[in-house]
This record gives structure tokens, C-alpha cells and sequence, in this order.
């Protein structure tokens, strides 16, 4: 069951196989400087579904967020597929992407709220990330906070010279 985020007219509802073609192309509009291939997202879906929301408007899909169990301090690569780990040590949000029309509806916030309570539930003692596109700013009003790590560097590498690794204690 989906939520509603602050404003009626957009509702989060679990991601479907229907959804993807729709999503990687929310994915291409967002993100042009990011690209991922159409393997990534059914990729996503199929490795974590609980994690994978799409934010339905009026006339069509506004977003989506696609997320998984990880291994902290190790996000994967841009346009990697994965396999899933079997001692998942942290809640990861690949990518949460939002049109600019949903922007301050409470919609982002809402699907993060609703991630930190799936990563509760998988008893995960944090939930991280790597905020790009000048997107700190609304990750810290989320709780979040910028890891430095130079050992992150490198792993860093394919988001872009901007990116930033973020966490969120759930202790």
C-alpha cells in the first residue's frame, strides 16, 4: 500500500514491472548526467521491491525511489547490477528522483520517512546515500549528514567531482 505524501494530488505505491519503462524515463529527464540502463532498474526492483516506489500523479508517474539493503561504505557504481548481499549492514537509497513539479510537496520527504521505517523493520542500523545534483541540502533536512571518508573517494568516482556520501543513524 502506498502512502500519500503531503500533497493529495501525488501518492507513493510500490514500484511495478509496468513501471519501468515510465521510470527510466523519469530517470533520462532527472538525471541526464547520470545515466543508467534499463538493466539497472529491473535490476533494483528485482533485488529489493519493498524498496522500490514510484510517486503517481494526475497524469502520470512525478518520481521515483529505488533502494535496497547494502554494505556500508561501499556504494556500488553507477549502471552496476548487483546481487544481493546476504549481511546487508546498511539501508542504501540509490536514487530518489523527484520532477521539479513535486518539489516541496512534503512528497520527498514522505518516501524517506517510509524507507527509514522499512530499514527499522530490517533491524539496519543506519541508511546512507550519495547525494548529487547539489541535493545535500535536502538530504541533511532528512536527517542525513556528509561522510567524510577518504576511502570513499574512489568509490565516489562515477557520481561525479559534486558527490557526496551521506548517512542517517537509525539507532
Amino acid at each position: 500500500m502506498g502512502i500519500a505524501a503531503l500533497n493529495s494530488s501525488y501518492t507513493w505505491r510500490p514500484m511495478t514491472v509496468g513501471d519501468l519503462p515510465a521510470v527510466k524515463a523519469l530517470a533520462d529527464i532527472i538525471h541526464p548526467a547520470f545515466p543508467e540502463g534499463d538493466a539497472i532498474f529491473a535490476n533494483r526492483l528485482a533485488l529489493h521491491p519493498g524498496g522500490c516506489e514510484v510517486l503517481d500523479g494526475d497524469d502520470g508517474l512525478k518520481g521515483y525511489v529505488l533502494s535496497h539493503p547494502w554494505l556500508d561504505r561501499s556504494p556500488p557504481p553507477l549502471n552496476a547490477v548487483l546481487t544481493p548481499v546476504t549481511t546487508p549492514t546498511t539501508y542504501y537509497i540509490h536514487d530518489l528522483a523527484l520532477l521539479p513539479e513535486t518539489r516541496g510537496t512534503g512528497a520527498g520527504k514522505a518516501v524517506v520517512g517510509l524507507l527509514a521505517a522499512r530499514a527499522h523493520t530490517l533491524h539496519l542500523p543506519n541508511m546512507t546515500l550519495v547525494a548529487v545534483n547539489n541535493s545535500v541540502h535536502f538530504w541533511r533536512r532528512q536527517g542525513f549528514t556528509v561522510t567524510d571518508d577518504p576511502v570513499l573517494e574512489a568509490k565516489l568516482a562515477s557520481y561525479g567531482d559534486q558527490a557526496h556520501f551521506m548517512t542517517r543513524d537509525l539507532t
